[in-house]
């Protein structure tokens, strides 16, 4: 059975980028902003097994989702990767400190995002 990943993103084109990437490897699921995937979050019988959120998003951004997320118990130990433009060291420190276990800049390599899907997510030794 393929790991379920939810992927949040704002821009279409991004989220339907994430799921080409991932799809054959994963089971994904897609959210246009953080208040979208905290619904879906919540609304699941079991948790994700991977969080993949850019940054900059309306609504709720990728580090009010991380913490949000964080604050859920089943939600403590499971992975988060953030996908951004942004690559400031500030931002990576604010981000860390919600919960976040990784980061890529976009744009990104197809194999960059896929090996570290498959790492967050045990297929793959570290």
């Amino acid at each position: 059975m393929k790991p379920e990943i939810l992927a949040v993103d704002d821009q279409l084109a991004m989220r339907r980028l994430l799921k080409v990437t991932l799809m054959d490897e994963f089971n994904v699921d897609l959210a246009e902003d953080g208040v979208d995937a905290y619904g879906k979050i919540t609304g699941r019988r079991d948790p994700y097994d991977l969080i993949i959120t850019d940054l900059n998003m309306p609504n709720l951004d990728g580090i009010g989702l991380i913490s949000k997320t964080r604050k859920l118990s089943r939600y403590m130990g499971i992975p988060i990767l953030i996908v951004s433009t942004e690559s400031q060291i500030d931002r990576k420190t604010d981000a860390k400190k919600a919960g976040a276990n990784g980061w890529i800049v976009k744009p990104f390599e197809k194999a960059q995002l896929l090996n570290a899907a498959n790492k967050m997510t045990g297929r793959l030794d570290t």
